[in-house]
């Protein structure tokens, strides 16, 4: 009866240490991931501090919210842009509620509603977590538009369209990309989202008809800047 009795003990004391270790692990691992990150993720940001950020990214930016899903910073120079589409007609705002939810670890560096307005998400020196592929998302600036459709052809608004042409000129001239290259794979300077993970048809047909026409009038813009 007592060698049960120890056994038992022992057992439980067993698991409790089990349990302990586990508990290290997780607490270890939260620490780390929260030592890592900048000041200025995942929380609402001050007017002086939004000034501060828009004025390292984009000029175009209009509504800031950092998402935590990213690397931080980015290993490699910017060289590419990667179009995606939301699947959705969403605000700039439900697009920073999303990449502010931890357990889905996405995110993009910018995101286009149908209005036309943008929003910055992850700091174009950081990596954000968009296309399946690090290689590509280490490299690349992301873009989510906003669709006005929703199925078919995934249409997007006028404005959110003519504010991607403008996005990507300007993303271009201030990371010395000199030109778009479109490829049909992974390897020109624009990219697209299916190039990647072949469950998607990201960023819908209808975004990727435009893809000569964005190409031309980004290039046209950029020579004749």
């Amino acid at each position: 009866m007592a060698a049960a009795r120890r056994a038992e003990f022992m057992d439980v004391w067993l698991l409790l240490g089990g349990f302990c270790v586990l508990a290290a692990a997780v607490l270890g691992m939260w620490f780390w991931e929260t030592a890592r990150l900048p000041d200025n993720v995942g929380r609402t940001l001050t007017m002086a501090e939004t000034v501060e950020v828009i004025g390292r990214n984009s000029p175009l930016t209009q509504y800031v919210r950092l998402s935590t899903s990213a690397d931080f910073p980015r290993e490699e120079e910017i060289s590419k842009i990667t179009i995606h589409h939301m699947a959705g007609d969403l605000s700039l705002e439900k697009v920073g509620e999303i990449f502010g939810e931890r357990d889905r670890r996405t995110s993009a560096n910018y995101g286009i509603d149908s209005d036309g307005r943008v929003g910055l998400y992850v700091e174009e020196c950081n990596r954000p977590w968009s296309s399946k592929s690090k290689e590509n998302d280490s490299r690349a600036v992301t873009i989510e538009v906003a669709n006005d459709q929703i199925g078919d052809d995934w249409h997007v608004s006028d404005a959110a369209y003519e504010t991607l042409i403008d996005l990507c000129v300007d993303i271009c001239q201030r990371n010395g990309i000199p030109e778009l290259v479109y490829t049909g794979d992974g390897e020109g300077s624009l990219t697209l989202h299916k190039m990647f993970y072949s469950e998607t048809e990201c960023p819908g047909p209808y975004l990727e008809s435009k893809i000569p026409e964005i190409v031309y009038t980004v290039n046209t813009r950029l020579r004749e800047a």
